[in-house]
């Protein structure tokens, strides 16, 4: 392909993202309103609200990893998460499609799946992408639409898209952490104790930008265990009973299935907290 522009390159996904693409000597440009910490890349400021900038910045591109976005459900009022979220998104496809770009890449979320399992439980576990979509915030609506946009404009173009739906990003230095959660398993039960490393998230963007696809496809991303040291089948059976487990678990298994990103796309989640120094 020709230039990759990662859109919220300066985020901590992004970050990872463009790493990960510049190590395989992708031409990369991030774009995004804020600079990054580490210049890895061109950056160039950019607001995707506006559709004239968008276009701007992906002409002569052969593909864009969409990334740009209000990244959590509690950062802005409901309404500005929302409308920043689905138009910023709208013009990234449109633009992307108009300009006949190769492969759209972006971030979609594992909110849309019910997150945080208040009102509605899991319909079973591990969730899958067959999983029915509960969103329970403006944000998980936000990405449930983008979704729907994606598949529209596939079937109008014919361009793969590819949405990834992460888990919650962690960097390494979150990892400190990580064995406070086990004194109570209801602080991490909203997204059933999952997250995915920002490494791993630039390997997925990687993989999903050569993998073979077609149609507007949409994958769960996440580590391969839990944020936690007790047994995944213990911890489901004492804070969501009556939640049905399907199949055989490791013992600290992640209960979001990542596997169909591992036969599509080729994703191994490399990082894991239990091993970090």
């Amino acid at each position: 392909m020709k230039k990759i522009v990662v859109t919220g390159g300066s985020g901590k996904a992004g970050h990872a993202t463009i790493k990960e693409l510049v190590e395989r000597d992708y031409d990369v440009l991030n774009v995004d309103l804020l600079p990054p910490r580490e210049r890895l890349c061109p950056y160039l400021k950019t607001d995707l609200m506006e559709l004239g900038q968008v276009f701007e910045v992906l002409q002569g591109a052969g593909a864009v990893i969409h990334m740009g976005a209000i990244p959590a459900p509690d950062l802005q009022p409901p309404e500005s998460i929302f409308r920043h979220n689905t138009l910023t998104t709208y013009n990234v496809f449109s633009a992307a499609v108009s300009l006949g770009l190769q492969k759209v890449v972006w971030a979609s979320s594992e909110t849309t799946l019910g997150l945080p399992f208040d009102r509605v439980k899991p319909a079973y576990a591990p969730i899958d992408e067959g999983h029915p979509l509960y969103p329970e915030s403006s944000y998980a609506l936000s990405k449930v639409i983008s979704e729907e946009m994606a598949r529209q404009f596939n079937r109008w173009s014919g361009i793969p898209f590819v949405g990834l739906r992460f888990s919650n990003v962690m960097l390494p230095q979150d990892y400190e952490r990580f064995p406070s959660f086990s004194k109570d398993p209801t602080l991490r039960k909203w997204n059933l104790w999952g997250y995915v490393d920002a490494r791993d998230v630039g390997q997925s963007c990687r993989l999903a930008l050569e993998a073979d696809t077609t149609g507007a496809e949409v994958f769960i991303i996440a580590a391969a265990d839990t944020v936690m040291n007790r047994p995944s089948r213990e911890l489901l059976a004492e804070v969501f009973p009556g939640v049905p487990l399907r199949g055989e678990i490791g013992e600290f298994e992640s209960l979001l299935s990542s596997e169909k990103a591992r036969n599509v796309l080729g994703y191994r989640p490399q990082y894991s907290w239990r091993t970090a120094s």
